[in-house]
């Protein structure tokens, strides 16, 4: 698990301006450091590993539809259209980088979003 943690934690803080910090016992990722966009999921202890995060309009749904053993809707954020990605499962890390860059312009302020605009046409 902690290899997989540090994965998407080396992913997340890629990102401008983002801030690590725990939220509701689990290690959170906010842009900005004010809103979150990725939490990684461990701490219902089902015997899964996962994390949530913000999607774009229509997103979860169509990836819970078309991958439920990858993707789910997770408690309590679901309804707002976040989306559960199952990390204890094959993972396809240049995809979840894909999904948690997604969150991050679902959440992020325009100025960050610029910057991250900026970072990829420099490379």
């Amino acid at each position: 698990m902690e290899s997989v943690l540090a994965l998407l934690r080396s992913v997340c803080t890629g990102l401008p301006e983002v801030t690590e910090r725990v939220s509701h016992g689990e290690p959170c990722w906010f842009a900005g450091g004010k809103k979150m966009f990725v939490m990684f999921a461990d701490h219902h202890h089902d015997e899964r590993v996962g994390f949530w995060c913000a999607a774009p309009a229509g997103v979860q749904e169509e990836l819970v539809a078309v991958e439920p053993e990858r993707f789910f809707r997770p408690p309590y954020v679901g309804h707002r259209g976040w989306l559960g990605v199952y990390l204890d499962t094959a993972v396809e890390w240049d995809e979840i980088g894909e999904i948690v860059e997604d969150a991050y312009r679902v959440v992020a302020a325009k100025r960050l979003v610029a910057e991250l605009d900026r970072r990829m046409a420099s490379e």
